[in-house]
């Protein structure tokens, strides 16, 4: 096998797939009724970009939105924050889910590792939403209420979802791997009014039972009135609970006819949390309107998935590729859903799982497809995915040599369309366009709509160079706000703060001369674990929690090609050692895969770093370490770190830059001794005050 260089081409689509595909025919459909022709995909995205107004309008139109009142007008206010979409308009995110209702075809196809491929039809997933959102009803729940949720990925998740939007109700999702802390730190914010719960799952070939955090959970949320419990690992669902139990099952036995209300265009849907280096997780609220269009959008126009779809997108509940898997049913696909570890009983499982549900349209996480090709998997040879024409990627950039494995392992003539996106904004920036061929390492296109540019530290937009990635328009998908933030100053400084007026996301990005993407990693100080952004403050209130750890550091190294590693530090009380027991303790309660060592941490002051730009590398050359002894400088193996800002830089600090060439090796070190930022030209630099010898211009 060959290697490939980044930008190679791959592939072509060809003429009866590009008039087989939705962008095509949307194409069609904007010069027949809107009398609107353009040469080409960036003709078509420049349109889209500078005339909003039209662009959006012509999305509720193609899409046939069902308002159940008018608009006044598309975009009120095109400030950032703030801006103002679709005035007057009232609608609900179920109801354009259930008028794809069919008998045909089920809604959703599933398995998992205790339960084998099985069907709900479109019938007996209204009637169990619509028994389930009579019985919030009937708990007091009404539009503007927060329901929470600790649940896996499996079909009563989908349905508790749905019932809580019908009622106009904010719906709230945290997996049920994640611990009681985390999950304590989410749902304390929102003050949910029902907790709908699981109590336990089963991963990798061993149950979990969550019952303790549940009943934790039940009694430490404030406000909270009754709890639902959805019976996995046992049969009954009695809990010492300090609110009213109810048995799922129960609550969606029987009939009901499904009530949908009709809400604002900018009602809360859902919160959904990103985290950052300091503070509680964010949650972050997003509207009705504005995931409706941008899920149409995306899932239909640059994923090419319809109605005659069965859609797979390999996930957790607890990142937001759940979200946009669940989107589908927006478009009408039957949506297929696993849960459970990819690699039991080995790492062909899911592949298998694609030709059981005869998947038309799957995706991974990046990390997913570069294991497989670290250990030999031969997609081909173990499931027939004849089916399968299309093949998404996103969490974390994909490597051209993963890219060369897809064509030769899956399939020659598959689609490949990697995407960039978040949880920030429930959407992408950039994805896939079937009228466009694939290159090696690098994205098809930026998205319909979205105004992404990559800025220099003036704030000028690069072409063939990588820098900051922004959006400088707004997007009907971006959050109303983040809950708990008086005047917003929270939302502001975490997504308008280099660049007023302009969305920076935290991503280094490249704008290619042919209109494509490539994706280098995060050049904020947020840690980006296989597409799901926690924040190294949650790390330390885990970490710290445990009373043998005084303090805790945690940096992020990323590479192009090969897994993330995550190293942890700790100091420990006197007396006690760093034995097997603790660290398994440790690394159980954090959920991660940490490397833990034993180094005592630097007591410098800080606050966080961001390296003034990808090209710049980042070393430091500190004589002693804490104990006195020389330190050592850590060389990362080849191939070379993408660029990277430090990582969990708080009150105590080590310096270390991970930005660097992506073949230019990146040393890191640990400073020890005091230094202050300051902002020069628009970015973030730093000046040392220490005659420390930094190899840095920013420290000049």
């Amino acid at each position: 096998m060959v290697s490939l260089a980044e930008g190679k081409l791959l592939w072509t689509p060809s003429e009866d797939f590009k008039r087989a595909s939705h962008m095509a025919r949307y194409l069609d459909w904007l010069a027949r009724e809107r009398g609107l022709t353009f040469a080409d995909y960036e003709a078509l995205w420049r349109w889209s970009v500078h005339d909003l107004e039209a662009f959006w309008d012509s999305i509720c139109g193609y899409f046939d939105i069902r308002f159940h009142s008018p608009y006044e007008r598309v975009l009120a206010s095109r400030d950032m924050p703030g801006a103002r979409w679709f005035p007057g308009a009232t609608l609900n995110y179920a109801e354009h889910v259930f008028r794809n209702e069919t008998a045909e075809k089920p809604a959703i196809l599933f398995a998992s590792e205790t339960r084998a491929l099985q069907e709900i039809s479109w019938r007996e997933l209204k009637r169990q939403v619509a028994c389930l959102a009579q019985a919030l009803r009937g708990m007091g729940v009404k539009p503007g209420d927060k329901v929470a949720a600790y649940m896996p990925n499996i079909p009563e998740t989908i349905v508790a979802f749905l019932a809580t939007i019908s009622i106009g109700a904010v719906w709230s999702l945290c997996a049920a791997d994640v611990g009681k802390v985390a999950a304590e730190d989410r749902f304390k914010q929102i003050e949910p009014k029902v907790l709908v719960a699981v109590d336990g799952y089963r991963y990798g070939g061993k149950d979990y039972d969550r019952s303790d955090i549940v009943r934790d959970l039940s009694a430490n949320i404030p406000g909270l009135g009754n709890l639902i419990m959805v019976p996995a690992l046992r049969d009954s669902v009695k809990l010492d609970s300090a609110v009213p139990v109810h048995d799922f099952r129960a609550l969606t036995a029987g009939g009901a006819k499904l009530d949908i209300s009709a809400v604002p265009f900018d009602h809360p849907l859902w919160i959904v949390y990103s985290s950052g280096t300091t503070g509680l997780p964010k949650p972050i609220v997003r509207g009705h309107g504005g995931i409706v269009l941008e899920g149409m959008k995306l899932t239909t126009l640059h994923n090419n998935i319809g109605a005659d779809d069965i859609f797979h997108w390999y996930t957790s509940s607890g990142w937001i590729m759940w979200n946009s898997q669940v989107g589908g049913l927006l478009a009408g696909a039957t949506i297929a859903i696993y849960d459970g570890s990819p690699a039991v009983p080995d790492l062909g499982r899911i592949w298998r799982f694609v030709e059981e549900a005869r998947v038309t349209f799957f995706g991974c996480g990046a990390a997913f497809f570069t294991n497989c090709m670290k250990a030999g998997v031969e997609p081909a040879k173990i499931a027939d995915l004849s089916r399968l024409r299309g093949l998404g990627s996103t969490g974390s950039p994909l490597a051209a040599e993963a890219y060369e494995w897809i064509y030769d392992k899956v399939r020659s003539d598959i689609w490949l369309t990697p995407i960039s996106g978040g949880t920030d904004f429930a959407g992408a920036f950039v994805a896939g366009c079937a009228l466009l061929p694939v290159y090696s390492g690098e994205m098809q296109c930026r998205c319909l709509g979205a105004k992404v540019e990559a800025y220099d530290e003036a704030g000028q937009p690069l072409i063939d160079e990588v820098g900051e990635l922004v959006c400088s328009a707004p997007m009907p998908s971006m959050p109303l706000g983040l809950l708990n933030d008086p005047g917003g100053k929270r939302y502001r400084d975490s997504y308008f703060d280099l660049y007023p007026g302009v969305w920076r996301h935290g991503d280094w990005i490249k704008i290619t001369s042919r209109g494509g993407a490539i994706i280098y990693g995060r050049s904020d100080a947020t840690i980006n674990r296989h597409g799901i952004r926690m924040g190294s403050s949650e790390i330390y209130r885990i970490v710290e929690d445990i009373p043998e750890v005084l303090d805790s550091l945690v940096i992020d190294l990323e590479y192009l090609g090969q897994e993330p590693h995550m190293a942890l530090f700790v100091v420990l009380r006197n007396g006690v050692q760093l034995d097997t027991g603790l660290a398994e303790r440790i690394k159980q309660n954090i959920r991660t895969d940490a490397r833990l060592g034993m180094c005592r941490i630097p007591c410098c002051r800080s606050t966080r770093y961001r390296a003034p730009s990808p090209e710049k590398r980042w070393k430091c050359r500190s004589r002693n370490c804490c104990s006195g002894n020389r330190s050592k400088k850590w060389r990362m193996p080849r191939p070379w770190p993408i660029p990277r800002a430090s990582t969990g830089l708080r009150d105590l600090h080590p310096s270390s830059s991970l930005a660097g060439r992506r073949r230019s090796p990146a040393e890191v070190g640990f400073i020890h001794r005091p230094f202050m930022p300051r902002k020069r030209s628009g970015s973030r630099q730093l000046t040392c005050k220490s005659p420390l010898d930094l190899s840095s211009p920013a420290a000049k």
